[in-house]
């Protein structure tokens, strides 16, 4: 069988899909041998379907695939939808996408010939995306860039301006007794997140940046960490935030430090440096301005005390709009409802809405509940400069958005930053009890006026499963799409005919692990919880006798999902273990188990280099040792 392929429409990502569907086409059909020849066109809207080629918005996406008998056309509204249909198609024939790096997509043996598929489809949000986090190298940070239009994800998000601590993490190998340190410079990883740029145009997606660093990198003190320094510039600390009398960074950090707002000379310096860096970054879509991280670090200073930090934030926004107005320079500004931020203003209001998004962030909430429509009315705390009660339901957090969205107007953009997979996934080792939660979240971001997610996350997060990564991909396509049907399809094209036993097991270590109680809203100390773990060992020894029976599937895919699984039965072992310690109050036992735990992971860490980041679980481990210590 021959395949003839026709790139319609000209375009780098276009000649890129054309070859994509090629590549694994080729590997579908391996060396069949007929007489048959089949031909696909692969184009834009524009040039296949006139009719069809409105105008939309640059962020939006469109598909429509037409194949019979293994020839027809595949088309998209831009070239980024054109690579994504390439990918949807070859989806339809068989093939999953789950996991970046080697032996993580399922490609079967297809009769191209013999091929039927019609999807015509715009996805349910126009924001479907990752924001780095965790600890990166260079061949993770290309390989989930590579994974996200395989999946219909859009967008990718580099915070800051190079990435440095995400690539730092990786390279210094920070606790990690195994292997020594590697540290780059940061030049090196500005040289890799070049690499990472170039395939994010290659791809199309949509390229946000920055975010954090406007509040100290214009006093020229670089903010490329969340770490505390000795020294500033000499003259920089007279435009930081005076907090109890004093002008000092926040705890000794940079990115912690919020600065006087109220100091026209202040508000000047960040609003020139953003302009100077659209300038300098054609390439950047979407640039993030925020303030500083932290909580209740306001200025306290006669010119800033009266009026809330998001009229002076609503104050710059306007004044980017016009400056990059008469700089003629295109780039959409994301602006932050977060921790002060969640207090709207009081006098500004913002001009142009075209220009900015919203990015809601609730980063105090549980995930022990999903946000729902109709909640949105629940109490709110009043505004008190630095001695702010931040939300915790969902209902509170969500009752912080709407004087926002009415802020932003009509034609006001925005989604969801969320961090479901920040730190959640490892109070729910089995993630069978966050997925739903996340799911949900997921379908009602429409109704919550939300028009998508950029998931705030490690990037590493396919262990044991990638269950949770494919919510976040299909449900942000397809919001009516059933968990069931996701979870199926991927525990199937995991495991095989055995995926639904393994979803079982995961299901049952979910709900002895108990994520509410990892969460800290349950009692540290409990009996209760101890006899749940106790019965870890014998699910992992059932789950294991299924392991074995498996781990010479034939596709190498899937014998790379079993042999993980076979590495999560001894994570969740040595969990188990830990949380056992802390469940049943030792303190003496909680420090050495952790260690035992992190080292374990450390030493698998080649295994688990694409599936799992084990910088983050350290950081939230350790605070249930800390407050068992503390007795809390």
């Amino acid at each position: 069988m021959t395949l003839k392929i026709e790139q319609v429409s000209q375009h780098p990502t276009i000649e890129f899909a054309a070859c994509e569907l090629g590549r694994y086409q080729a590997r579908m059909t391996g060396s069949q041998a007929n007489n048959v020849t089949c031909q696909i066109q692969v184009g834009l809207f524009a040039d296949l379907l006139p009719d069809r080629a409105d105008a939309t918005h640059p962020f939006d996406d469109a598909i429509l695939i037409e194949i019979r008998n293994g020839s027809g056309i595949v088309a998209g509204i831009n070239p980024r939808s054109c690579l994504i249909a390439v990918y949807r198609l070859l989806r339809e024939a068989g093939c999953r996408f789950l996991r970046p790096g080697p032996d993580g997509e399922l490609i079967p043996a297809a009769t191209w010939e013999q091929l039927d598929v019609s999807v015509d489809e715009r996805p349910s949000y126009r924001h479907r995306g990752l924001c780095i986090e965790g600890a990166v190298s260079r061949e993770i940070f290309l390989a989930i860039i590579d994974w996200l239009p395989k999946n219909g994800l859009n967008a990718y998000f580099i915070q800051f301006r190079e990435g440095f601590t995400f690539f730092d993490r990786w390279y210094s190998h920070k606790g990690n007794p195994f292997v020594p340190s590697d540290a780059k410079t940061v030049d090196e990883v500005r040289a890799m997140v070049a690499e990472g740029a170039a395939a994010i145009r290659l791809r199309g997606l949509v390229y946000h940046a920055v975010g954090h660093g406007w509040t100290c990198e214009p006093l020229g003190i670089p903010g490329t960490a969340w770490e505390a320094v000795s020294t500033v510039p000499e003259g920089a600390s007279r435009y930081f935030a005076e907090i109890g009398g004093k002008r000092e960074l926040f705890h000794g950090v940079p990115l912690n430090t919020n600065l006087c707002y109220g100091n026209p000379e202040v508000r000047d310096l960040i609003v020139q440096a953003i302009v100077d860096y659209a300038a300098e970054h054609a390439e950047v879509d979407i640039i993030h301005f925020w303030l500083a991280d932290g909580t209740n670090n306001q200025c306290e200073c006669p010119l800033c005390r009266d009026i809330r930090p998001a009229d002076f934030y609503v104050a710059m926004l306007n004044a980017l709009d016009d400056a990059l107005t008469k700089r003629q320079l295109p780039q959409r500004i994301v602006f932050l409802v977060y921790v002060d931020l969640l207090w709207e203003p009081l006098q500004e209001t913002i001009r142009n809405p075209d220009r900015f998004i919203l990015m809601f962030a609730p980063i105090t909430r549980t995930y022990s509940q999903a946000f729902v429509p109709g909640s949105e009315n629940a109490t709110r705390q009043p505004y008190v400069r630095n001695k702010l009660t931040f939300p915790v339901s969902a209902a509170e957090n969500l009752a912080y958005l709407k004087p926002w969205q009415k802020l932003s107007g009509r034609k006001g953009d925005g989604f969801d930053f969320d961090y479901h997979l920040m730190w959640d996934h490892y109070r729910d080792p089995g993630h069978e009890l966050l997925a739903p939660v996340l799911h949900q979240d997921l379908q009602n971001l429409g109704e919550l006026g939300l028009n998508g997610l950029i998931s705030c996350q490690v990037q590493r997060l396919f262990f044991p499963t990638p269950l949770l990564m494919q919510i976040v991909a299909r449900t942000l396509w397809q919001k009516d799409l059933s968990l069931d049907a996701i979870a199926t399809d991927v525990y199937q094209a995991s495991f095989g005919e055995a995926g639904g036993q393994v979803r079982a097991s995961l299901k049952q270590l979910s709900a002895l692990f108990n994520a509410p109680w990892l969460r800290g809203e349950e009692p540290l100390v409990q009996a209760a919880q101890a006899d749940k773990l106790r019965q870890v060992p014998a699910l992992v020894t059932q789950l294991a006798s299924l392991i074995q029976d498996n781990l010479c599937a034939p596709d190498p895919c899937q014998r790379k999902s079993w042999q993980l699984l076979a590495l999560f039965g001894d994570y969740a072992l040595q969990l188990a273990e830990f949380c056992l310690a802390v469940a049943s109050g030792q303190r003496d036992e909680a420090g050495p188990r952790l260690t035992r735990l992190l080292n374990w992971v450390y030493a698998h860490e080649d295994s688990l280099a694409y599936v799992f980041d084990s910088v983050i679980l350290s950081s939230v481990l350790q605070r249930f040792v800390n407050r068992l210590e503390q007795g809390n």
